[in-house]
């Protein structure tokens, strides 16, 4: 998949699941790196696995590296590809950005497509998935957590993070040692739940205002 600034969902990446009862939240799966040779698909796949077995979220995986909807390097208005993004986007309840880390930071490419959007993320949770060495990528989080606040977005507080994330799937794309991960993305996707379904009841009540 080229290393462009785009978004797209493949036939196989892309999961859903539907509730028993009720009206499941649409969750985007944020693909954040697009660099050629980056690990970042493994980890989305893993994740939206995990969450597409929940009855109560569908899941759209939204990978900035495709190649059906280019984003801008400039100031200009988007083309059809951006317009494409920007309402998969808006028709998101809640969100879970798959980060590494690069420099203490998150990916310039996640940062454009941040920076392009606004109402799309007001009064919706964003959950986080990093990965990298050492750090696990949690830097590039808490400067995530900063950028969303800004955009009146809701970042729950728990996290799965990968440190040494080379070392922890096989060529599968599988956990060597799945109990801890599995833990950790149950628990954070427990309050994305709780927050999208109180944030989606409160914007359907009372539009939000910025």
């Amino acid at each position: 998949m080229p290393a462009s600034l785009s978004a797209t969902v493949s036939p196989a990446a892309n999961v859903t699941t539907g509730a028993a009862t009720g009206r499941p939240l649409r969750l985007a799966v944020i693909t954040g790196s697009v660099r050629e040779g980056r690990f970042g698909p493994t980890v989305a796949r893993w994740f939206a696995e995990r969450a597409a077995a929940r009855p109560d979220l569908t899941v759209d995986v939204v990978d900035l590296a495709g190649s059906d909807a280019e984003l801008p390097l400039h100031m200009a208005a988007p083309g059809p590809g951006g317009a494409a993004l920007t309402a998969r986007l808006d028709a998101a309840d809640a969100f879970v950005v798959i980060t590494p880390e690069y420099n203490h930071s998150y990916p310039a490419g996640l940062k454009n497509v941040i920076d392009w959007h606004r109402e799309e993320w007001h009064a919706k949770p964003i959950g986080f998935v990093s990965y990298g060495g050492l750090s696990g990528g949690l830097r590039a989080v808490e400067h995530l957590r900063v950028v969303f606040a800004e955009l009146h977005a809701v970042t729950v507080r728990d996290t799965v993070s990968f440190h040494l994330v080379w070392n922890q799937f096989d060529d599968q794309g599988r956990l060597a040692e799945p109990a801890g991960p599995e833990g950790a993305a149950t628990a954070m996707l427990d309050q994305l739940a709780w927050w999208g379904d109180a944030l989606r009841a409160a914007r359907s009540t009372r539009p939000f205002a910025a």
